[in-house]
């Protein structure tokens, strides 16, 4: 395939050398003439690993070349890849215009230009980014984007130091495009490498390098307040951190990473805090570790405030437990819920068939007689008791027969509060807690995997 690639810089530069030894045919764009006659030398612009004689060699057998004709190098390719530098403002806003300076003057060729072409957005960008640089297209040039052209997020992961092995050895690759023959285009370019093809909707494409790198700093800073906290007890950090690695069942998994209600229960909350304690009393700072409970009592406020506005409905609970398959009440984000709602007067009932008022003994008849002794008036007996009473449905828990019984479910509000998998009737009104409203667009996304 023909490619162009703007900017030659750290990316470019790799993307440059890496796309012609997989066999096609780059011209590289820059208005650094330095960076052009480097690359029309067969020198990389960039020190890096390998980049240096892979440039070198694909510039023998001419693959690779540089320019600073726009014109040129849009009209003699099917593909730009866009990998100028989005540098962060003072106050920390990313810095488009040099972005959108150059979508203008490809604005300019694409007027003069009959056949599809494909821009692909490796700058890391704001989510909207896309639309708006196709939206400037468009008015510039009178085309119909993802008719004429197409404007595709295509996120890079190069780390310096192993760019060009990143490049050969992705886990994945994102496309976000709502075009076919976009996506078909980029597949063309990344389907010898090994890793998934994740295709997606541009929006979710383009916050990616943003979620990526914020866990991995999150991460880095998590094993430095842990170290702190293991030097000062004259424990090996590195062997805690190397046994917390070994679970791939729960730490180095997905299996807590999946955005909802908030954690509750008997453990995380006393852990946590015992853990915080153990640094106070180190006279350590750990913000990271002292955070991750103000997080959660903000999700809890945000459940709130979601509910706020149904003062006058009935409002039906599924689930109270702190998480599904459990009679567990203690710490149970569910149970705040439900009391602030009846504090505030709301009309509430709670259905959970593993919470058996005239059964319960020990903690949780204690926990109950103490915190909420007047939850036994309002439990309803039958899930579809609550489903008849209720104006609005509020999901607490993941349980099976949640999934059956909301599939039944008309003309409810539906508040989901941990993404339940059910059919959900048109006639609803739904919303989840943190992702888009809409059943079909939360539990569907725009996902396709090769």
């Amino acid at each position: 395939m023909n490619i162009s690639i703007f900017g030659l810089g750290y990316v470019g530069c790799v993307s440059l050398g890496c796309l012609a030894k997989n066999g096609h045919t780059v011209v590289g764009v820059d208005i650094n003439t330095t960076k052009v006659n480097q690359i029309n030398s067969g020198r990389a612009t960039i020190v890096e690993k390998d980049i240096d004689t892979i440039i070198a060699e694909q510039f023998e057998q001419g693959r690779i070349r540089a320019s600073s004709s726009y014109y040129m190098a849009v009209m003699e390719t099917d593909l730009s890849i866009i990998a100028v530098g989005t540098p962060s403002t003072e106050k920390g806003h990313l810095n488009l215009s040099y972005l959108f300076s150059l979508a203008d003057r490809i604005g300019n060729v694409l007027q003069e230009k009959d056949s599809f072409h494909v821009l692909a957005i490796r700058s890391t960008v704001m989510p909207g980014t896309c639309e708006q640089i196709a939206a400037r297209i468009e008015s510039k040039t009178g085309k119909v984007r993802n008719v004429d052209f197409a404007v595709v997020s295509n996120p890079e992961f190069l780390r310096e130091g192993t760019a060009v092995h990143d490049y050969y050895n992705p886990p994945l690759t994102i496309i976000g495009t709502e075009s076919e023959k976009a996506e078909a285009i980029l597949r063309s370019i990344y389907e010898e490498l090994p890793g998934q093809i994740v295709v997606t909707s541009t929006k979710t494409a383009e916050i990616m390098k943003f979620v990526n790198n914020t866990f991995h700093a999150m991460k880095i800073s998590f094993a430095n307040e842990v170290g702190n906290i293991c030097s000062s007890l004259s424990i090996d950090s590195h062997q805690v951190m190397n046994i917390l690695c070994q679970d791939t069942q729960l730490n180095i998994s997905d299996y807590y990473l999946k955005p909802g209600f908030a954690y509750g229960g008997s453990c995380l909350p006393k852990d946590l805090k015992g853990l915080q304690m153990l640094a106070h009393d180190l006279y350590l700072q750990v913000p990271l570790i002292n955070s991750i409970n103000q997080t959660n009592e903000i999700q809890k406020q945000r459940a709130i405030a979601l509910l706020m506005k149904y003062s006058h409905r009935k409002i039906g609970f599924l689930g109270i437990g702190f998480k599904a398959g459990t009679d567990d009440l203690r710490n149970s984000p569910a149970v705040e819920l439900v009391e602030s709602l009846m504090g505030r007067g709301f009309a509430v009932k709670v259905y959970d068939r593993n919470i058996q008022i005239s059964k319960l003994t020990g903690a949780n008849k204690e926990f109950i007689d103490q915190r909420i002794p007047h939850l036994a008036q309002c439990m309803a007996e039958e899930g579809r008791e609550l489903l008849d009473w209720s104006d609005v449905l509020v999901i607490c828990t993941k349980e099976n027969e949640f999934t059956t019984l909301m599939s039944s479910a008309y003309g409810k509000t539906v508040i989901d509060l941990v993404n339940l998998p059910f059919d959900n009737h048109s006639s609803n009104q739904y919303f989840g807690i943190n992702w888009s409203s809409g059943a079909e667009a939360s539990r569907a996304p725009v996902l396709s995997y090769s």
